[in-house]
């Protein structure tokens, strides 16, 4: 799975010193893993990991990451790849090296790797549902603090596409901007004078606000917790001058009839912030 431009190497080993100087107390990995000192400092082991659960991978980078910041001579030999289906108790890898270094390594490792592969694998699960429509599924802002650019790229291992990345790159004008600005016509005006390549999408509650961010010109327009049969009438009224994204409490039924009325869009915060890791399994064994 190619990544994309906003996933840089930088990005994975700044993510991965963090979390082994969580872990570990600070940066002297050899050191302060004082469980894994109960090893003789040359003993050598290999590893296998498996999966416990069907799962769509994500995280090989993490992964291969984490090792080799503790210990640059493991050798990690992957079976799988990021964006591919795995079944259950599949090996996804098989480590070798020094032990004290792949069991100072496995928790950071596994972190990412169950929680990408969460992600990876309900966005797998959401698109399948809707697969047989034209609807794109997107996630959202609503990641893990410091996983933002991991768990956007599990989106896409799993057949997902990226809303905005931040509040960077992208307008999104909810309820509170609308207010604080007084109209969505003066929001999305001014949002246009203010920059001119940014794409411009506003939230609203009903139809009424629908056709005012149509006439002000809204490039997307989210429907928010929309009853099915407006989300028709939006359709309709949208059709050649916007387009249109549903988001709000979407259950798996949910999408399968909004992929029915012909919005563009479906956005859930589920994919990233209450998704459960994957159950993955490490066992080392003694080279003799």
């Amino acid at each position: 799975m190619k990544k994309p431009a906003y996933l840089t190497d930088d990005v994975i080993k700044r993510a991965v010193v963090n979390a082994l100087n969580e872990d570990l107390g600070g940066d002297d990995y050899a050191a302060n893993d004082i469980t894994a000192n109960l090893i003789p400092s040359e003993t050598a082991a290999k590893a296998t990991l498996i999966t416990r659960e069907d799962m769509v991978v994500c995280g090989v980078d993490w992964v291969n990451c984490a090792f080799h910041t503790v210990n640059p001579d493991l050798q990690l030999e992957w079976q799988v790849g990021d964006g591919d289906f795995v079944s259950a108790n599949s090996q996804l890898l098989e480590i070798s090296g020094n032990a004290r270094a792949i069991l100072t390594a496995e928790r950071t490792a596994l972190n990412f790797l169950q929680t990408l592969s969460a992600t990876a694998t309900q966005t797998h699960h959401y698109t399948q549902l809707i697969g047989h429509s034209k609807t794109q599924l997107l996630d959202t802002r609503k990641t893990l603090p410091g996983m933002r650019l991991a768990q956007k790229y599990a989106v896409l291992c799993g057949g997902g596409s990226n809303h905005r990345i931040g509040l960077f790159d992208a307008f999104l004008i909810k309820e509170n901007h609308i207010a604080a600005c007084g109209s969505i016509a003066a929001a999305v005006a001014t949002a246009r004078s203010q920059v001119t390549d940014k794409r411009v999408e506003v939230e609203v509650e009903s139809i009424e606000e629908l056709t005012q961010a149509i006439a002000a010109g809204a490039d997307i327009v989210m429907l928010d917790n929309f009853p099915l049969h407006l989300i028709h009438e939006a359709v309709e009224l949208a059709q050649g001058h916007c387009k249109l994204e549903v988001s709000g409490n979407i259950t798996d039924a949910d999408l399968q009839l909004l992929a029915t009325t012909g919005v563009d869009f479906i956005s859930s915060g589920a994919l990233t912030k209450s998704v459960q890791a994957i159950d993955l399994s490490l066992r080392l064994f003694m080279q003799l």
